[in-house]
């Protein structure tokens, strides 16, 4: 069995409050994706975004095609070691089995805010043999205490590929002060890989949507083309730079169904630290 870690950042013992009558965002997300770890406030904030953004699950479904071509791309790239925050609820393949699979050794750590996914982390943590996972109770709000974890699984001298998948529109206010901080953490080779709601192909139904998760207790906001770009100042974009995440190097296997921009209305990029 592969090494296994889990660890609470804000030190909460095992019995801790899920909330399951206030939706969430990650479990709302589990639903689109047609998953069963989500509740009647899960589902019915889920049902309200489906009424005024009708592509929600198209959407859902192009983000986890563009984290797994994306962390398959820097696997292969020679990148042994993730972090991915904003994990949510376990859904195969997750990240650690796109890594691993390519190389098994590869280590990686979780971090996510929903206590739900905390009780999945054992779905997380059954990785390669020869492999580390390893899940952290934390916000992408207080990027210090993730740090802080995922210096004991990985080593900070070697590159790291950092996944901010479908996370920075829930921090409306200082999204771009948080990911510079993760990045300074970074050593040079290391990666970071982000997707992002935004409004440039379907401006009405985004701002709808927006308005459904902010009124369910979720502040989001969609960011433009160049707000987005701003999440990789001073890293070098990997071709084919930014593009709406079905366009992200996209398979020509059938693995992916065929999604337009608006369906999307996500930006994806992949950067190295120079």
């Amino acid at each position: 069995m592969a090494e296994e870690i889990t660890r609470d950042v804000a030190g909460q013992g095992p019995e801790v409050n899920l909330n399951i009558h206030v939706p969430h965002s990650a479990r709302m997300y589990d639903y689109y994706l047609g998953g069963t770890t989500n509740f009647p406030a899960d589902r019915e904030a889920a049902g309200r975004a489906l009424a005024v953004f009708p592509y929600a699950r198209t959407a859902a479904r192009a983000n986890r095609g563009f984290m797994r071509r994306s962390i398959c791309y820097l696997a292969e790239s020679g990148i042994r070691q993730f972090i991915d925050i904003g994990t949510g609820i376990p859904t195969s393949p997750n990240l650690h089995e796109v890594a691993q699979q390519v190389n098994p050794e590869a280590r990686v750590v979780y971090a996510d805010n929903d206590p739900i996914v905390l009780i999945h982390a054992e779905a997380l943590l059954k990785g390669s043999p020869r492999g580390v996972t390893a899940y952290v109770q934390g916000d992408v709000n207080q990027p210090d205490g993730i740090l802080e974890a995922a210096h004991d699984t990985l080593d900070f001298s070697e590159p790291i590929a950092l996944s901010l998948n479908a996370v920075l529109h829930f921090v409306p206010d200082g999204a771009h002060k948080i990911t510079e901080l993760l990045k300074a953490a970074l050593p040079r080779g290391s990666a970071l890989a982000v997707s992002h709601l935004t409004a440039e192909f379907a401006p009405e139904e985004t701002s709808r949507v927006t308005q459904v998760y902010t009124a369910a207790g979720t502040p989001t906001r969609a960011r433009s083309r160049d707000e987005f770009a701003q999440f990789f100042d001073g890293w070098d974009l990997v071709d084919p730079g930014i593009v709406p995440t079905p366009r992200w190097r996209p398979d020509h296997d059938g693995a992916d169904e065929p999604t337009t921009d608006p369906e999307a209305s996500c930006y994806g990029a992949v950067a190295i630290r120079p």
